[in-house]
Formats: C-alpha cells, sequence, structure tokens
C-alpha cells in the first residue's frame, strides 16, 4: 500500500514529504495507522549526525496508532486496538529483559541499520530501500513496526495526546522514579525544560519533592514550567545556574539534577550545583566525541554520583499503563504538553519552531 511520510536522504537535509510504499507486516509485526508523532531533538540528532543512521530513513519514534492488521504469530495486539509505540521493542528473552531492565535489551542492536528485527525493511520508493527508525517511523501514516513495539493502552486517553507517553513523558517521569528514584522532601533541578525537562518537573511533583527548580534560557519556558510543578526558575542566560541553585538551597546544593540538554558543560553545571550525597543524572543525548570534566575528589568527598537515565529506566510493557493511570486521575499533564500541531507537510517548519525554543512539545497528527 502507499503511504505519505516524510523521508530524510542526507545529513543536514529537509525532510521530503512524498509517497512511499509499505508492504504488509511479517511474523510477529504489525500494521499502525498512526495518530500523532511526536517532534522530538531525538530525530533532529539523525539530522545532525549526532545520532548516526543509513539513508534515506523515515523518522518519527515518539507515536501513538490503531492497529489495522497483524502479521503471523502476534498476539499481544489485535486490529482496532490503540497503541502507544515504544522506541524500545524489546526481546523479552535477553539476561536484560529477564532482569526487568528491557531499556537495555541486547535485542535492541538489530534496529540499529534501520531493520526491522528478522532484517527485512518495509518502506521503499522507487525500487530503494526506505529505512525504519527504531522500528517505529512514525512520520509515516501507515508503518509496519515489531509487535513488541505496539503497547496498547486504555481508549479513553486521547491518541494525539497519547503519543507523547512514548518518549517525552516516559523519559522524563522515568528518569525521576525509575532512574533517580527522588525521594519526597528532596530538592531537584531540572537543566533545559523542554518536552523531556518539563516531564521531569512532573515526575518531581508526582514524588513531592519538597524544591524543584527549573533552569533555561528562554523566559517563556520557565513560565511553562512553573504551570508543571517548578517552585522556582533560573534562566541561565543572565544568571549563573550554580550560583543560582547553591543560593536556592541555603548553599548545601541540589539533592537531585537533571540535565535533559545533552551538552557537556551543562552536565557539568549538574554536577557542580549537587548537594553532598547527591545525584546528578544525564538524560539529554550528547555528541558521541562529546567529553565531561569533573573534578574526581567531589566524587569521593560528599559521595556524590553521576549517572546516566536511558529512557527513563522505563518498562514500556507495564509503566505505560501506570502513566496512563496517572494522566486518568488527573496526576499526569499529557493536554497541556502539547503546544502545537502540525500537519506531516509543515514538518520542516515544526522542527524550526523545536530548535528554536517556541514549543514545549509539537506533535505531527495530520498525515493528509
Amino acid at each position: 500500500m502507499k503511504t505519505p511520510a516524510a523521508v530524510l536522504y542526507g545529513l543536514n537535509q529537509p525532510f521530503v514529504v512524498e509517497e512511499v510504499e509499505v508492504d504488509p507486516p511479517g511474523p510477529h509485526q504489525v500494521l499502525v495507522e498512526m495518530a500523532a508523532g511526536g517532534v522530538c531533538h531525538s530525530d533532529w540528532s539523525v539530522v545532525t549526525g549526532t545520532i548516526a543512521k543509513e539513508f534515506p530513513i523515515i523518522l518519527g519514534h515518539e507515536g501513538s496508532a490503531r492497529v489495522l492488521e497483524t502479521g503471523p504469530g502476534v498476539t499481544l495486539v489485535k486490529a482496532g486496538d490503540p497503541v502507544v509505540l515504544s522506541v524500545l521493542p524489546d526481546c523479552g528473552a535477553c539476561r536484560y529483559c529477564a532482569n526487568g531492565r528491557p531499556n537495555f535489551c541486547d535485542g535492541l542492536l538489530i534496529y540499529r541499520g534501520g531493520t526491522l528485527a528478522d532484517g527485512s525493511i518495509r518502506f521503499h520508493r522507487n525500487g530503494q530501500r526506505v529505512r525504519h527508525f527504531n522500528g517505529v517511523s512514525s512520520f509515516s501514516r501507515y508503518a509496519v513496526v515489531p509487535e513488541r513495539a505496539a503497547v496498547p493502552i486504555d481508549p479513553r486517553v486521547p491518541l494525539d495526546k497519547a503519543a507523547l507517553l512514548g518518549c517525552a513523558v516516559s523519559t522524563g517521569v522515568g528518569a525521576v522514579l525509575f532512574t533517580a528514584k527522588v525521594t519526597p522532601g528532596s530538592t531537584m533541578a531540572v537543566i533545559g525544560v523542554g518536552g523531556v525537562g518539563l516531564n521531569a518537573i512532573q515526575g518531581g511533583t508526582l514524588v513531592s519533592a519538597g524544591k524543584i527548580i527549573a533552569v533555561d534560557v528562554h523566559d517563556h519556558k520557565l513560565e511553562t514550567a512553573r504551570e508543571f510543578g517548578a517552585t522556582h526558575v533560573v534562566n541561565s542566560r543572565t544568571t549563573d545556574p550554580v550560583q543560582a541553585m547553591l543560593d536556592l538551597t541555603d548553599g548545601l546544593g541540589v539533592d537531585f539534577v537533571f540535565e535533559c540538554i545533552g551538552r557537556p558543560e551543562t552536565v557539568q553545571q549538574g554536577f557542580g550545583a549537587l548537594a553532598k550525597g547527591g545525584t546528578a543524572v544525564a538524560v539529554g543525548i550528547a555528541p558521541k566525541d562529546a567529553l565531561i570534566s569533573i573534578p574526581p575528589q567531589q566524587l569521593v568527598y560528599g559521595e556524590r554520583r553521576l549517572i546516566g537515565s536511558f529512557y527513563g529506566s522505563t518498562r514500556p510493557r507495564t509503566d505505560f499503563a501506570l502513566l496512563v493511570d496517572l494522566y486518568l486521575a488527573g496526576r499526569l499533564k499529557l493536554d497541556q504538553l502539547v503546544t502545537r500541531e502540525w500537519k506531516l507537510s509543515e514538518i520542516n517548519e515544526a522542527f524550526r519552531a523545536m530548535n528554536a525554543g517556541e514549543v514545549a512539545r509539537g506533535i505531527i497528527n495530520q498525515y493528509e
């Protein structure tokens, strides 16, 4: 069948919206129709080469959809199911999956080449194969995805907003709840309050953090951070963020810092603002060759920690349901996250707005 899709043909090139062919699903694969695809910095990292991929490719890793057709052997979903697409179509059998860490799944290496688990590619155009992105490719109206990437959700959740559960929400909230395990009453700071950072702030409110400091260079984003639960804001363009975080904690430092940008200097700032026994969590994706410099004595004196968080340490097949329950209970904001919606044909403008800091989260929800 034919599908409109936004195809990326090379580094630092604009997306080309055109029709491609998508083949029927094979064993343990499902054909889905997208409801929405989030516009995320991780997709832009492929455009710039921070995340290396082969071209041409259809990006989009944050998505929600409805199952249209199932391939042989599919048991986890059926036609008609509303699903959130997971960027971690874990195998369910390796040692990491068996130990409850599917974000480390050995089987995920299969998807790095832009194929599905069986090595096949279902997209093509004029005889040329067009690669998948992490088994999702939500910038196509129709896509074939791995069965384990399609996580059924409660139909009461609006599908356009549910897309954000697939990355921004799970990564941000998960970093707080599952990676760092922030404790009630503790102080925390979030550096970079885009889509992921706002959800780290939401995570802080969910665990009743005592003080939540938002750090960014845009005043309008900091005001949005207040709406999501930030108790204090710091504009790092005009203020030394490390000193500001120390001042806001009476010189003690912050118990937990979440860096949600992916820049070495902001990781260092977060570590420099830690209290004794504090934990700095690197959430943003930095360039592959980037390095950070921290004073080793600070690791020892005061037992400070620097750790990473990949996909919020989320277990999609169980934790998506938890996030859905929090949304339905009115404790997790999804609707307010979506600043603007675009048509697929407007995808280049959507990324321009994201890079300019104009949106908290944008989504593609018209695949005309």
